[in-house]
């Protein structure tokens, strides 16, 4: 039992660190864009907001378009309002009123049987007259050059799928600062695994397509009854009609900041609303590397009981600990660089400490599909 655990152990380590090495390598080719002096956008840019309950968040998203290096008779604003409880739909519309932004706000709940996420970015897309398609979510943060990096991106690398940075802001917990290292590992997991020409992740709080290209792969058939996925799916559609045209708009003024989760409950219910879509992918590549990373983590959970009891050799379990950090900072150092947030490497050792039950629990309770997100209890089919 012991050798078994011990070779289990070496090929799911090698396996692992294979592949943050080589995504490590593939973050510092991708290019970052430059917009020469004297660029005049042509594009029009259609910006959709899907939005449930942010009251207390869309006035800083619009604030920030408003403030756009972008020419405000290029880009308009469908706002999607999936059945809100509060006062959003309201504040979009006084906002609008004021506002020399076009700016639409759509009530999902005046359409037949349409709710979730996925119905209100179908909805957007349907209403949208702009050439590019830029999504993010109402209570992100977006910066002033946001806009115009999209264009210039799409105007001349020409790609069918763009995915931009996300991180976190206003992080002062231990809580927070932990999800904000981990977050960023799925960030440059993500971008660098699209500049390996093997998409995977990407987040639907900062990316673009074109109409064009949703109805080509249309749209969000074969994952409806999977309430998250709007991002990801799509992604794996668009790279499988189109090899090699998915792009990451890696700069710092594309990043697009959010908040953690507060409590320990809520971070659980988002980490088991992303993986309930695991089961669901299709690419062999991307099940892979989820497999990858669940067997490590679940060949050194068992590891770690075994040498609690003493049938197990502790230096070799913290050898492969060792390893597993080692492969982690390497990758992290690079990517919260890129993110600004250099100093919060430090945070890797406490997270270490509960990363590996989590990934496991996460795992687990997602492939159930059930689980609660903004009111609402969630049952994948």
């Amino acid at each position: 039992m012991t050798w078994a655990v011990t070779l289990l152990l070496i090929v799911s380590l090698a396996s692992y660190s294979w592949a943050i090495i080589r995504r490590w390598a593939a973050w510092a080719k991708i290019s970052e864009p430059t917009i020469p002096i004297g660029w005049t956008p042509t594009i029009k840019l259609s910006i959709i907001i899907p939005v449930r309950n942010e009251a207390a968040n869309i006035l800083n998203l619009l604030q920030d378009l408003e403030k756009q290096q972008y020419p405000k008779a290029l880009f308009e604003i469908i706002v999607i309002d999936d059945h809100s409880e509060d006062e959003t739909k309201t504040i979009v519309e006084q906002y609008a009123r004021a506002s020399a932004l076009q700016i639409k706000i759509i009530e999902l709940n005046t359409y037949v049987n349409y709710s979730g996420k996925k119905a209100a970015i179908k909805t957007g897309i349907e209403l949208a007259e702009g050439e590019l398609l830029v999504f993010t979510d109402g209570d992100c943060r977006v910066q002033p050059e946001w806009l115009q990096l999209y264009s210039y991106s799409y105007q001349t690398y020409q790609p069918k799928f763009i995915s931009g940075p996300v991180s976190f802001q206003n992080t002062q917990s231990l809580l927070e600062r932990m999800q904000l290292v981990e977050f960023a590992s799925l960030i440059g997991i993500g971008g660098a695994s699209i500049g390996l020409g093997k998409p995977n992740m990407c987040n639907g709080a900062n990316l673009a397509y074109t109409k064009q290209v949703f109805e080509e792969v249309n749209g969000f058939e074969g994952n409806e009854t999977i309430a998250s996925g709007d991002d990801e799916f799509l992604l794996h559609k668009i790279s499988h009609k189109y090899p090699g045209k998915a792009f990451f708009l890696k700069h710092k003024g594309a990043i697009v900041y959010t908040e953690a989760r507060k409590t320990i409950d809520s971070f659980l219910s988002q980490r088991i609303r992303w993986a309930s879509k695991w089961r669901a992918y299709q690419d062999a590549d991307v099940k892979l590397l989820a497999l990858i990373v669940f067997i490590v983590n679940l060949v050194l959970f068992v590891a770690l009981l075994m040498a609690i009891v003493g049938i197990f050799p502790v230096s070799v379990f913290i050898t492969g600990l060792v390893v597993k950090f080692a492969a982690d900072f390497l990758f992290l150092s690079r990517i919260l660089r890129f993110l600004g947030r250099k100093q919060y490497i430090w945070y890797m050792f406490p997270l270490q400490l509960v990363y590996i039950p989590y990934v496991l629990v996460t795992a687990i309770l997602g492939l159930t599909g059930r689980y609660r997100w903004k009111g609402r209890t969630i049952q994948n089919r």
